[in-house]
């Protein structure tokens, strides 16, 4: 089965979203960002989530993590939390 590790980073509009992003484009940490901005707890690790298979997220992310590029910054991604930015850092078939 399917396994994968992420980090992410919750905000609350598009908007900051697609900034945020930009700003990682540019060079800045996408942890640092996370730890920034961040709305949700995993922020303080720099959005790591650790590893976790199909099915253990909402289907939003899940979509995005196990089809999405590994090693690049994904998003916005759109889920009853808010939204997202992810990078899947590691992913097994």
């Amino acid at each position: 089965m399917p396994q994968a590790s992420a980090r992410h980073i919750l905000v609350t509009t598009e908007e900051q979203c697609l900034n945020l992003k930009a700003e990682i484009e540019s060079g800045k940490s996408f942890a640092d960002v996370a730890r920034e901005h961040s709305l949700c707890p995993s922020g303080a690790q720099g959005g790591d989530l650790g590893s976790f298979r199909p099915g253990q997220m909402v289907p939003e992310f899940d979509n995005a993590v196990f089809s999405g590029e590994v090693n690049t910054v994904l998003g916005p991604v759109r889920t009853q939390f808010g939204y997202h930015l992810l990078e899947v850092t590691e992913r097994t078939a």
